[in-house]
């Protein structure tokens, strides 16, 4: 199975991205995290980028605040599906970092998750990735019917049936 890749901006996005490592984990996909920034590594991040289809990974995951043009620098040095994972990082409580990851130009698509939305990231790898895993895909398939029952059982337990 493919990897896929975790790059940050900085070591301070580390707590909100690791949910995004655990949930990887969790689905038993392997991954690695970088720490690399678009304005002061550019050439460690084209050189990451350009060579990771070569290197074994199948998805970049790209968190990044404030400008957030990590997942867009990354995407336009690969051709692999990239994440985007905007961070609440500034006065502005990320809506920048949304809006830098979320708008890119025609032809370089980068993925968008919420602000913040690193667990939701690793959903949207595994799930680009299950296209041609089925144990993956029936993992997945798995998750969804534990997270349906979940709710069921809160509601249940908000109004239980009448007892007769």
């Amino acid at each position: 199975m493919k990897r896929v890749a975790i790059i940050m901006g900085s070591d301070s996005d580390l707590p909100v991205v690791k949910s995004c490592a655990d949930k990887l984990s969790e689905l038993g996909i392997g991954y690695e995290m970088h720490i690399m920034s678009a304005h002061r590594t550019p050439s460690a991040v084209s050189e990451f980028a350009s060579a990771a289809y070569e290197n074994g990974f199948g998805v970049i995951i790209a968190a990044a605040g404030k400008a957030a043009h990590l997942g867009g620098f990354i995407a336009a040095h690969t051709t692999l599906p990239v994440i985007g994972v905007p961070l609440k990082s500034s006065a502005l409580d990320g809506l920048d970092a949304l809006l830098a990851t979320v708008q890119m130009p025609s032809g370089i698509p980068v993925a968008t998750v919420a602000i913040d939305g690193a667990a939701n990231a690793a959903i949207l790898a595994a799930e680009i990735l299950a296209v041609s895993d089925c144990e993956l895909y029936e993992k997945l398939q798995n998750m969804r019917r534990d997270m349906a029952a979940a709710v069921r059982k809160k509601d249940a337990a908000l109004n239980p049936a009448p007892e007769k």
